[in-house]
């Protein structure tokens, strides 16, 4: 989910300090969360920016340069086991990775297994 925009941000600040809305109406007027609201205010009391700031969370294991290298191998190797192609991309990125990731990451770029083969089955031909 996208984090609300700093315009809305500050509708909602504005509503509640200078229109006089409660927070509880504010929530239901703006169609967000009444936890939203209160953190908002807070953060504009305290003259904190209404930003929204940059989402947190783990950087992905496999990267641009990690799927360029994925990409290439399943051209030049098709009919590689998975395991194959991990162990591959280990010694090359230098990274700890695992089947699973590694199967998500090819179906991400679109290619499938088919016949022990794999590759982009859906494409047309030509």
């Amino acid at each position: 989910m996208k984090p609300y925009s700093e315009d809305l941000r500050r509708r909602i600040v504005k509503a509640v300090r200078e229109g006089g809305v409660s927070k509880s109406a504010a929530a239901r007027l703006f169609d967000v969360s009444l936890s939203s609201v209160k953190r908002y205010t807070k953060l504009a009391n305290r003259g904190a920016s209404l930003e929204p700031r940059k989402g947190g969370g783990r950087p992905p294991k496999v990267d641009r340069t990690t799927q360029k290298l994925l990409e290439e191998d399943v051209q030049k190797r098709p009919a590689a086991t998975v395991s194959e192609r991990r162990h591959f991309l280990e010694r090359l990125t230098g990274k700890s990775l695992g089947d699973s990731t590694i199967r998500r990451a090819l179906k991400r770029l679109g290619f499938s297994q088919k016949n022990g083969l794999w590759g982009r089955w859906n494409e047309t031909s030509g």
